[in-house]
């Protein structure tokens, strides 16, 4: 298996060493990562200035190339550039440091790296450890390992991905796994306006998490409980509800 990993914490993380390290006993690893930390950069590209990919060692042994650009722009270049010809068999993305649950998954750098792959029609997963003060990313690597044993490949569908959060415990302590839904968990964001020392007014943003999804299969609720969670996703955003709504007006075409 020759697996691509990235992240968005960028390549001197300690989470896309520990990942990179042991699923070199699974497979081949290739790593292409930023080369600075690219959190909340969603899924942007870069198409107005060049990449460079640069390769980075640890004393005399390659670990993989670090990018001027977003998880997106890595995985992009690494399938179709980097590694050309060789076919790539999974995409990783992570481990990323603190949860990516509920609108998350709209900002998170680690999330996009995994649906770039998935648009790429690549198997792709984005695995994080649910705390950024003390993440546990062997956990969430070893979670990861026992996961790709259980997934048939050849079943996965195009253009999809899994978006896999795990609890920052010992691997031991998990209680086990549970298929998720991404939840309606969000940011209720506010600015606050400071000055700077030359009296000039600039605004930071705040916010607190709002957790109001009753729905026992969102994916908080799994972690919060000791689960792994396990929300498949795909990168169209069709609202099938929404559809049936404006289907009763007769404005539109049938």
């Amino acid at each position: 298996m020759r697996i691509l990993i990235t992240n968005d914490d960028g390549i001197m993380s300690e989470g896309i060493i520990i990942l990179a390290r042991k699923l070199s006993e699974v497979g081949e690893v290739h790593v292409v990562a930023p080369d600075i930390e690219r959190s909340a950069t969603g899924h942007a590209i870069t198409i107005r200035n060049p990449l460079w990919a640069k390769e980075v060692k640890f004393g005399n042994e390659f670990f993989g190339y670090a990018v001027n650009g977003t998880p997106a722009d890595c995985v992009k270049l690494g399938i179709q550039a980097i590694l050309g010809d060789k076919k790539v068999d999974l995409v990783l993305s992570g481990v990323n440091k603190g949860a990516n649950l509920g609108t998350d998954v709209m900002y998170s750098g680690t999330v996009s790296g995994a649906l770039e792959g998935a648009m790429m029609e690549v198997p792709s997963i984005a695995i994080s450890s649910c705390s950024t003060s003390n993440p546990n990313f062997m956990s969430a690597t070893k979670a990861l390992v026992e996961l790709i044993k259980h997934i048939d490949f050849s079943n996965f569908p195009k253009f999809s991905a899994i978006n896999l959060n795990v609890p920052a415990v010992d691997y031991d302590d998990l209680k086990g796994f549970k298929l998720t839904h991404q939840s309606k968990r969000r940011f209720r964001d506010f600015f606050e306006a400071r000055q700077d020392p030359f009296g000039n007014t600039y605004y930071w943003m705040l916010g607190e998490i709002v957790e109001d999804d009753r729905d026992p299969q969102a994916d908080y609720h799994a972690v919060e409980q000791g689960y792994v969670s396990v929300t498949p996703i795909t990168m169209f955003h069709n609202d099938p509800e929404f559809m049936k709504i404006l289907k009763k007006e007769s404005f539109f075409e049938h």
